[in-house]
């Protein structure tokens, strides 16, 4: 069956209005997608953060009378947005196959792939992390995953226990685990994000090298290597908490940092560790270093 695509262009406060408007005159599916290249960092618990100007597309029928659908919405949506409308005609395809299809196995430094379930590792004796882009709480598409990537197939991991604070998918965890970690303790504030961390780690056959715990359920234990991969904000908070739980001679490293919020971030580390100089990914930096 043929489509028809209507896209319009709205504000944070319209978008529920404009999605409701779209679901009550018959869209199959609707999608919002960021309008002006804005990042938005992990929610809290139950938030559901929207960009400040969305592209929102409704998709229907071919057959749709065009002339009354964009009449109704005139009655309901400001001039402001309905002038923003474009329709287009959108060929049948088998969709989720299109989906998959842009995705492929990813490789980070030389040893460690991420690779989709559709598909094949390309290569067999490589540190292979099963894990499908487009799943929640991280997948190594975003600069801030693919940062620490890169460093961690750069460590020796061999018998070392790790800290991964703000696991999300699990995925730093994971590689961790796979790099010859024998225990890594994972940590979120998010109960979702623990049971991605425990589904995925099963999926990779290393949930027996990693424990799930909310922050309050941190125990007293000193740790060889930190990740934390969260925002600027809570890192610099944390700095004095996450150190404390980092062996002398352990070391760290820490991404969600934006170019501008860097030294900032560097400075609250620097009192206990020697931090290496950053690392950059488009707008995104990497901070590594040793604990005195």
């Amino acid at each position: 069956m043929p489509w028809l695509r209507l896209t319009l262009r709205s504000d944070t406060q319209h978008a529920e209005k404009v999605s409701d408007a779209l679901e009550q005159l018959g869209a199959q599916a609707i999608t919002l997608i960021d309008a002006e290249d804005q990042p938005l960092f992990e929610p809290l618990p139950g938030e559901t953060p929207l960009w400040a100007n969305l592209e929102i597309t409704g998709l229907f029928e071919a057959d749709i009378d065009t002339k009354a659908l964009l009449h109704i919405l005139s009655s309901q949506l400001p001039n402001s947005i309905l002038d923003s409308h474009r329709l287009e005609p959108l060929e049948d395809k088998d969709w989720s196959r299109v989906w998959m299809d842009d995705y492929h196995p990813m490789q980070f430094g030389k040893n460690i792939w991420i690779v989709p379930s559709w598909c094949d590792a390309p290569d067999a004796d490589a540190v292979n992390i099963l894990l499908d882009p487009g799943l929640a709480f991280g997948t190594g598409t975003h600069p801030t995953t693919s940062l620490c990537l890169q460093w961690l197939d750069s460590q020796p991991l061999t018998g070392k226990q790790v800290l991964d604070y703000g696991c999300g998918s699990g995925i730093l965890a994971i590689a961790a685990a796979k790099l010859g970690a024998n225990k890594v303790t994972a940590i979120d504030i998010d109960p979702q994000a623990l049971q991605a961390t425990y589904d995925n780690a099963e999926r990779n056959s290393v949930s027996e090298l990693i424990s799930r715990h909310l922050p309050m359920d941190l125990v007293d234990e000193s740790y060889d290597m930190l990740l934390a991969n969260i925002l600027a904000g809570p890192l610099a908070e944390l700095a004095d908490m996450l150190c404390a739980a980092l062996r002398p001679g352990g070391t760290l490293v820490l991404s969600g940092i934006l170019a501008e919020q860097a030294e900032g971030v560097t400075e609250a580390y620097r009192r206990h560790c020697d931090i290496s100089k950053p690392v950059q990914q488009g707008d995104w930096i990497r901070l590594s270093g040793t604990k005195r």
